[in-house]
């Protein structure tokens, strides 16, 4: 018989408790993270139960201890080092009250008049609020000359390290390695979840009273910078039990990067001259405008040179983003000085916006005892049709994990059952016919990935292009449902198919139902932005899509409204 093991010790927050928590706690922790490592399943219970383990997996994990529930964090990979902030230098959406009125209009017009002024606000205030707690924390920030902390978490590494310390000190507990494949539901409520170790290969139960995906976007693998494990879990998992999505249309930013490389650090290419390879110069904001640079690409090799770099910035740009620079001293190119070839790599959701509609101010996704944060939900309340890439991404995983933690560890505290619960889990996991043969994850990405991919597909989009990818995607979706099982040891691997499969269908078919070109959806057959669609998408469903207008009107406020909330 699998054991069953209370998880969690009850201490408080302040730093004088951490510091004073006794060996036999820390012990504790040390022995229920070593059963991960069991050749036994596992199987524990907990209040709540975080799936993820970046930013928003680690806030939602300590604001849930903040609210007095045990904790059990699970990650896919190593939590901390894993994921797209673990490779980027990560700055925050932070403004000072009296600036937010300007900022959230700023924002308005990059948002396409799709992001709402409401959750803007809410986001700035709850990031200025929660991200000093990582002076308490002891991340290593610079002091100004007046002696204060500068509140910028310019490394990802040392800010994800310094979030992973801080919730193995609440007291949660931490399963590296150990993916979610499922959710488990009793009478409609999510309670808990199931996975399996790694390492090990065999299965883990977790009994839950809440729980919270945070498990990010879903690129398809398209080899971008960190997020080669966001693949659509978390949006699979949710769509099992019925939680819908939101503006998936937008849904395939393109990450700029040296040809041949994954570095898709964009933002010092606002500095650069574009050319072909004979050095024709090519006319046009291609930093911003990524159809046009796409149809270059289409035609022949781009090349760039960060020529303009102003005078007084050179040793900063030099300086900066250690991995960034790193990248172009194993190419043997100095950007300053010398061209490159350059190509595109579609970021999906990860630098896009769609994702789980996010139903209340909690987080909630409309099922009861299930969550989201971060990039697995809809950021489209904050920047519509917009890429939240940089800044407000990084804000929303504060907020967000703050929010869906604190509310999960309340839910969990009213629900104080944990019954054993349904699995819900079905593609990749159950297949309706027998005869699956091993090995059929490898063929299924592959066609997964030719119509997710190509510029030629998701950057210029048209109807009939759309319709063609579908009728592709809508067979192998058949197939995963029918066929698709793995052996132990790849079972992850036909899950995360599933996902990417489930997450392509849903941004075609949204993108199909939004006939006109606003944010990054471009339609090359509606070139034009339509004054009749500003609304968002609803989509869903697993063997039939559906997608339809979100009823919800969009509140985009005034600056009267603005100033007084601030």
């Amino acid at each position: 018989m699998p054991r069953q093991t209370r998880v969690g010790v009850r201490i408080g927050l302040t730093m004088t408790n951490v510091r004073e928590r006794s060996t036999t706690q820390r012990s504790r922790q040390q022995r229920l993270a070593a059963q991960g490592d069991s050749t036994s399943s596992l199987e524990l219970t907990t209040d709540v139960l975080i799936i993820g383990g970046g930013p928003a997996a680690t806030w939602a994990a300590i604001a849930a201890r903040e609210a007095g529930a045990d904790v059990v964090l699970v990650d896919k990979g190593y939590c901390g080092t894993s994921g797209v902030a673990a490779a980027a230098g990560i700055g925050h959406w932070m403004v000072p009250p009296e600036a937010r009125p300007a900022a959230v209009e700023q924002r308005a017009e990059q948002a396409r008049q799709l992001a709402d002024s409401r959750w803007q606000l809410r986001v700035l205030d709850e990031t200025w609020r929660r991200l000093p707690k990582l002076v308490e924390w002891r991340y290593p920030f610079a002091i100004d000359r007046h002696g204060e902390p500068v509140l910028v978490t310019g490394s990802g590494p040392e800010y994800l390290r310094t979030m992973r310390r801080q919730v193995k000190r609440s007291g949660s507990c931490i399963l590296d390695h150990h993916p979610a494949l499922e959710l488990l539901t009793h009478d409609g409520v999510v309670v808990g979840a199931a996975g399996i170790q790694r390492k090990t290969g065999v299965p883990w139960t977790i009994h839950a009273g809440a729980v919270v995906l945070a498990t990010g976007g879903c690129t398809w693998k398209s080899n971008s910078l960190g997020p080669h494990v966001d693949t659509g879990d978390g949006q699979l998992m949710a769509a099992e039990v019925g939680a819908r999505l939101s503006s998936m249309e937008f849904s395939n930013y393109w990450g700029m990067v040296p040809a041949g490389t994954s570095m898709d650090k964009n933002g010092l290419y606002m500095f650069a001259t574009y050319t072909r390879a004979d050095g024709t110069p090519l006319v046009g904001n291609l930093m911003v405008d990524r159809p046009l640079l796409a149809r270059h690409l289409l035609d022949g090799p781009v090349y760039a040179q960060l020529d303009r770099v102003p005078d007084d910035m050179v040793d900063d740009v030099r300086g900066r983003m250690v991995n960034w620079r790193q990248t172009f001293d194993k190419l043997g190119i100095d950007p300053l000085t010398q061209r490159f070839e350059i190509e595109l790599l579609n970021e999906g959701t990860v630098r896009g916006t769609g994702g789980l509609q996010v139903r209340d101010d909690s987080c909630g996704v409309g099922i009861p005892g299930l969550y989201a944060a971060g990039d697995v939900a809809a950021r489209d309340r904050i920047v519509g049709a917009a890429t939240g890439a940089g800044a407000p991404n990084a804000a929303w995983a504060v907020s967000s994990g703050t929010w869906s933690g604190r509310a999960a560890a309340h839910f969990a505290r009213r629900e104080r059952r944990r019954p054993s619960g349904t699995p819900a889990g079905r593609g990749g996991l159950r297949p309706s016919r027998t005869g699956a043969h091993p090995g059929l994850w490898h063929e299924l990405l592959d066609a997964v990935q030719a119509e997710l991919l190509p510029l030629e597909k998701n950057a210029l989009r048209t109807e009939e292009i759309l319709t063609g990818s579908l009728r592709v995607l809508d067979e192998v979706w058949v197939a995963v449902r029918d066929q698709l099982r793995e052996p132990d040891a790849e079972l992850l691997r036909g899950r995360e198919v599933a996902a990417m499969t489930a997450m392509g269908r849903w941004a075609y078919r949204s993108a199909l139902a939004r006939p006109e070109s606003r944010g990054m959806h471009y339609r090359a057959d509606y070139p034009e932005e339509d004054p009749g669609q500003r609304h968002r998408l609803l989509s869903g469903g697993l063997d039939e899509v559906w997608v339809r207008v979100d009823p919800e009107p969009v509140d985009t406020g005034n600056l009267e409204i603005l100033e007084s909330a601030s």
